[in-house]
């Protein structure tokens, strides 16, 4: 059921097509085997083909705090799912680090024994009371679905996207809901507003809430697990973003008759079986002068930031005799080479590990054997 994208000489994305077609195209001459920054496999026709009209492709996007999904589907097949891991708790946790730091380093400055207009308080550039930055953390998630989707409009020609809309009307200070006359804010409903701005700067968007994705879900037929929001399975997240992605084809419309009137489904579309991938970033430390306090004897240990003296990065994927791994760091003349999850594998000889392929800030593992839905035909 599985589909391979396919792009032509150009680069125009075109319509997916089955793999045994695209291992001959390959195999003749006509198409060259690639691979996208999301570790997809995908061709690149070398001839230009009779025709490159393609159908109706929609993208699903289910946001979150701390995981999310993106979802393509076509009218007959299921293209594309993804478990994807955002990173609000570790930009939240460093930005709390970094006030600390901050702060610190304010308080090391400043001579307490001088009264207070002698001591060498920094005067503020501007009023930092009105703010409309959005939270780093929740700017962070949404970059990163961003960035999926970014990959993925380059060989799906994606011509709709349906976006998990949340609507809050709560009072920040208590948490409580407001009455229904109140207007309410949310950090959340801030981010929706700059992250539609961007998507839309790449196809039309759809805005469905949630208690719509749960009703096409269920007449789909499709299951979702509410617990352990955390499991890399389908049942989590992936099966919302198929649901937001069918909407394209099939949605609850009224309707009107001799009989009566009321609202039905009408459309249709296939659930299939499809390629399931693990998405996060690599966490790596950016560079620091110092950690929270200076060494002893003022020598600095090196810490964060990217770069290593043998010419591979952090991040980069490397061979070590046959195993694939993610550079992490090194220390001396070796090189620390971890798995997918960032745990160590081991220390490598820097001459012995081989580059094959730069960091894409994404670390994306295939699940093997794809996503399992239940065959649905609506």
């Amino acid at each position: 059921m599985n589909r391979v994208p396919v792009i032509s000489a150009e680069g125009k994305p075109l319509m997916p097509t089955k793999p045994s077609k695209a291992r001959k195209l390959v195999r003749d001459g006509k198409a060259i085997g690639k691979w996208d920054k999301l570790n997809q496999y995908y061709i690149q026709l070398t001839f230009t083909p009779s025709g490159e009209e393609t159908q109706l492709i929609s993208c699903g996007i289910d946001p979150g705090k701390h995981y999310g999904s993106v979802g393509v589907q076509s009218s007959k097949v299921t293209l594309f799912t993804s478990h994807i891991f955002l990173p609000f708790e570790t930009v939240k946790k460093r930005m709390e680090q970094r006030a600390s730091m901050r702060r610190n380093r304010r308080s090391r400055r400043i001579n307490r024994k001088l009264s207070f207009e002698l001591r060498a308080h920094k005067q503020k550039r501007f009023s930092n009371r009105k703010q409309s930055k959005l939270p780093p953390s929740i700017r962070a998630n949404c970059q990163l679905l961003l960035r999926v989707v970014t990959e993925l409009v380059k060989v799906y020609p994606i011509s709709s996207i349906i976006y998990e809309y949340c609507k809050a009307d709560v009072d920040l200070t208590s948490g409580r809901k407001k009455a229904k006359s109140g207007r309410g804010f949310s950090p959340v409903m801030v981010v929706q507003a700059w992250i539609l701005e961007q998507l839309s700067k790449i196809a039309p968007i759809t805005k469905r809430l949630g208690w719509q994705t749960s009703n096409l879900r269920k007449h789909l037929g499709l299951e979702k697990q509410k617990h352990s929001k955390g499991d890399i399975t389908p049942a989590t997240h992936a099966v919302d973003a198929v649901t937001l992605a069918s909407f394209a084809f099939i949605d609850y419309l009224p309707f009107e008759n001799s009989e009566g009137r009321g609202h039905t489904w009408k459309g249709n579309v296939s659930i299939t079986n499809a390629p399931f991938l693990v998405i996060r970033k690599p966490p790596i430390s950016r560079r620091q002068l110092h950690l929270m306090v200076f060494a002893k004897g003022g020598v600095r240990r090196k810490y964060g930031g990217t770069t290593t003296p043998f010419g591979i990065r952090k991040g980069d994927l490397v061979n070590y005799k046959g195993q694939l791994g993610f550079c992490s760091g090194y220390t001396g003349k070796s090189i620390s080479v971890s798995d997918f999850n960032w745990k160590r594998l081991g220390r490598y000889a820097a001459s012995k590990v081989e580059l094959v392929r730069r960091s894409t800030g994404l670390i994306c593992k295939p699940i093997i054997g794809g996503s399992q839905f239940p065959y649905a035909q609506v």
